[in-house]
């Protein structure tokens, strides 16, 4: 599996490590990446993603789901991420019909 948030599309960055006498090292900084499962209050379900802690912030602070994935663009998500948007969008526009 990929090391790669589902919803921010946060991926591995790379860095040094500095000794004391300034050697230079490379090395990886891995994403903190949860499997965790989402309420969509459209679609009545949980949905699971593989999501970082940052993603999850991002998630409450837009108030859910349903309203990170309308608000964020196609290219930063994952393609499991763009077909539940998908659905959820048929979904709002069963419900305000």
């Amino acid at each position: 599996m990929s090391k790669k948030c589902e919803l921010t599309g946060r991926t591995v960055q790379f860095g040094n490590n500095v000794s004391h006498a300034m050697n230079k090292t490379r090395r990886r900084f891995l994403p903190n990446i949860q499997s965790t499962s989402l309420w969509s209050d459209a679609l009545s379900q949980n949905i699971r993603f593989r999501v970082t802690a940052y993603g999850l912030r991002c998630v409450e602070h837009n108030g859910g789901l349903d309203t990170y994935l309308q608000k964020t663009k196609d290219e930063k998500l994952s393609t499991s991420a763009v077909r539940v948007k998908r659905r959820i969008k048929t979904a709002l526009a069963k419900a305000a019909a």
